[in-house]
């Protein structure tokens, strides 16, 4: 099937028998076309079907007005609301948002940043998979466009960095384990080579020797992917334990809630036993019986602060102020009856 030819400005001048560059300004609201040839370009254009090539426009300006976007995962609750900030603070800046999915894959990571440079966008946000290793294709793509990591970051890579304060969020959950009585407290974290884990897992090991309270291997159990069956295995083990936790902190909800249907399955009393602490505030968090105590993480703020950061750069001359820049959100604990008991 033959392919239609797109309708252009030069088409839509020669139809009104105006300039171009006339067309342009009119299509755009110039304020030096009047308002009678604007009204009739705009009504031909209609006609005519005519869309702006952003693409071209891109090629004679240096800018496309779009944002790459690269996530591990789009299913993820927290990132889910990470996007929707993202979306609505581009909106109100006028510019579009192409977001891609690297499905934690090293592979697809690096396809998905040289698709974004083909699209031709004017800067990348990027929350990196757990197994970044390799950071030369990410560097080589810093070095052409704007790119800001959030969430899933690294110290390696020198660009804007959007995170959340996960090492004291981390020591505020085991302070408040400490303020209810707690004294063995049990960490579920994920693996090595996590930012995000072991920024929280050193939140834990601070508040702990703060409080002069012995730090035991035992109770510091790991897994590679932190979901609710892994919440649930691992929480079999402690309570296998000779001296089982008086409290466990999970960094992720997930988890938290695989602990919490392992001790209902068990009967143990939550929190009087053993009490919760999980990480996200998702929307599981208030269906688990009893509602999980955690740590909110203000997706959409944190969406919005990467978009105005990366369009500053897009947008200002001097690259040298903004390297190496650490832009660090507040969270929240969110105290329910997984840690308290009214």
């Amino acid at each position: 099937m033959r392919k239609k030819s797109s309708i252009t400005l030069k088409e839509i001048a020669k139809e009104l028998e105006l300039s171009i560059s006339t067309v342009s300004r009119a299509l755009k609201d110039h304020p030096d076309i009047n308002s009678n040839t604007k009204e009739s370009v705009k009504k031909k254009a209609k006609e005519l079907n005519y869309h702006p090539n952003i693409f071209a426009q891109g090629f004679r300006s240096h800018r496309t007005q779009i944002i790459g976007v690269i996530v591990p995962s789009i299913t993820h609750y927290f990132t889910d609301t990470i996007l929707k900030g993202i979306l609505k603070e581009a909106d109100i800046r006028g510019y579009r948002v192409i977001i891609s999915e690297s499905d934690n894959d090293t592979k697809k990571q690096t396809e998905m940043l040289e698709t974004m440079i083909q699209f031709g966008v004017d800067g990348i946000l990027m929350s990196l998979i757990k197994m970044t290793r390799n950071i030369e294709n990410i560097l080589s793509v810093l070095s052409r466009v704007p790119l800001i990591l959030f969430d899933k970051v690294s110290d390696k890579i020198p660009c804007t960095q959007i995170v959340i304060n996960e090492e004291a969020a981390a020591f505020n959950a085991i302070e408040h384990f400490i303020n209810i009585g707690k004294k063995r407290i049990a960490i579920i974290k994920e693996t090595k080579f996590s930012y995000t884990s072991e920024k929280r897992y050193t939140g834990y090991i601070r508040a702990l020797n703060e409080h002069n309270i012995p730090v035991d291997e035992k109770i510091i159990l790991s897994c590679e992917d932190i979901n609710i069956e892994q919440g649930k295995e691992l929480t079999s083990i402690l309570l296998s334990l000779k001296e089982p936790p008086d409290a466990i902190f999970a960094i992720t909800d997930k988890a938290a809630i695989g602990v919490i249907k392992t001790l209902n399955k068990f009967k143990v009393k939550i929190p009087q036993e053993i009490a919760v602490i999980g990480f996200s505030n998702s929307l599981s968090s208030t269906i688990i019986e009893p509602n999980l105590t955690t740590i909110d993480q203000p997706g959409k703020k944190i969406g919005r602060t990467a978009v105005k950061y990366l369009i500053e750069e897009i947008e200002s001359d001097n690259e040298d102020n903004f390297l190496n820049k650490t832009v660090e959100i507040t969270t929240n604990l969110i105290i329910r009856e997984s840690s308290f008991k009214a």
